[in-house]
């Protein structure tokens, strides 16, 4: 991030445009011309709540790393694909990914609250992005029905708690329904970003006698604020289970102390850690990944200054769809300078792919 006036006023609502980035302090005036080529690459949109956590005095500011268009995001390495954990090769209808035997992905919109600038789905999130339609949603549904094996069904996008409680409770309510689905779980952004969204009507539309858990994507310890505390003690108190997941990001909280904070503040908030991710190989991040001896030395070093309950499994999700592994021995290893990454099925692939 460019270094602007510091100390406006927050914004009164979502910024969506270089402009508006520029117009709130977050963005120099001289930089407008080259961020208008990246805003028109990738979806841009920062909330109010967020956009007040953000210190403009400060040209290194971890939130506004994660939200703020950056001009390298221009730069594509040779390693980094469109698709970097190969969805497209197991998505056998639209709107469902089918990786695992016992559990799919189902993407019902495709439009988040925020866009993060290292996203892995960048290529496909964003205005304009297509939802799925009525009939598009039931042929989704037909396949989870369909296939005995689905135990899970992990709701994602794009970010499922944009969708109207309505329709969302709609989609519960009716994957609640197969007898064979016992796990219902959502991955979003939402509470953190906008945390009144988990508004009554909202927990009232997740809550189910099966099992429903919400996974948060939480980077950082100052987005766990007062507001979102409140917001997961309403899940809570409903009956659902909360979780979090994390990426690690250079620059952001790729050091042990920051990584430390933030474990304890989402298990003080009833949260518990679940994964925290090596970041993919998505165009133009180059500037935020870690290397995997860096995050393993990492890990390391947490192992003992936090609990169990605080630690959450390092995971690398293999180039080329081949799957969700642990980052550390058993799975990764280093021979003769390069990383070999062992997938579920036992099958051996370089990191990064050559």
């Amino acid at each position: 991030m460019s270094k602007a006036k510091p100390r406006r006023p927050a914004a009164a609502r979502t910024l969506r445009r270089i402009g508006d980035f520029v117009d709130a302090g977050l963005v120099a005036p001289e930089d407008r011309a080259e961020l208008e080529r990246v805003a028109a690459r990738y979806a841009v949109a920062l909330t109010p709540d967020l956009a007040a956590l953000i210190d403009r005095a400060d040209p290194a500011d971890p939130i506004a790393r994660q939200f703020v268009p950056d001009a390298r995001e221009l730069v594509r390495a040779p390693e980094e694909r469109a698709d970097p954990i190969g969805d497209a090769a197991h998505s056998p209808i639209k709107g469902i990914v089918h990786r695992y035997p016992d559990r799919v992905l189902l993407t019902p919109v495709h439009v988040c609250p925020v866009y993060c600038r290292f996203c892995f789905r960048r290529e496909k999130v964003g205005p304009g992005s297509d939802a799925l339609t009525s009939a598009e949603t039931a042929a989704a549904l037909d396949y989870i029905r369909a296939r005995p094996s689905i135990f899970e069904v992990i709701l994602t996008g794009g970010d499922p708690l944009v969708l109207a409680p309505k329709k969302l409770g709609a989609l519960v309510t009716a994957l609640g329904a197969i007898p064979h689905v016992q796990v219902i779980r959502l991955h979003t952004r939402a509470p953190v970003a906008q945390p009144d969204i988990v508004a009554p009507d909202l927990v009232r539309a997740l809550a189910l006698d099966k099992a429903v858990y919400v996974v948060l994507h939480c980077n950082h310890p100052r987005e766990v604020t007062a507001k979102l505390r409140a917001a997961v003690a309403r899940l809570v108190k409903a009956g659902i289970t909360v979780l979090s997941q994390s990426v690690l990001l250079k620059g952001v909280n790729a050091d042990a102390a920051t990584l430390e904070a933030l474990f304890r503040a989402l298990v003080a908030a009833r949260i518990k850690p679940y994964y925290l991710h090596h970041p993919d190989l998505a165009p133009g991040t180059a500037h935020f990944r870690v290397s995997l001896e860096e995050g393993r030395a990492l890990v390391k070093t947490l192992r003992g200054r936090v609990s169990g309950l605080a630690l959450p499994t390092y995971v690398l999700d293999i180039p080329g769809g081949h799957g969700k592994v642990p980052a550390g021995a058993g799975h990764v290893e280093e021979k003769d300078g390069a990383w070999i990454v062992e997938d579920p099925a036992g099958t051996r692939h370089p990191y990064p792919p050559r």
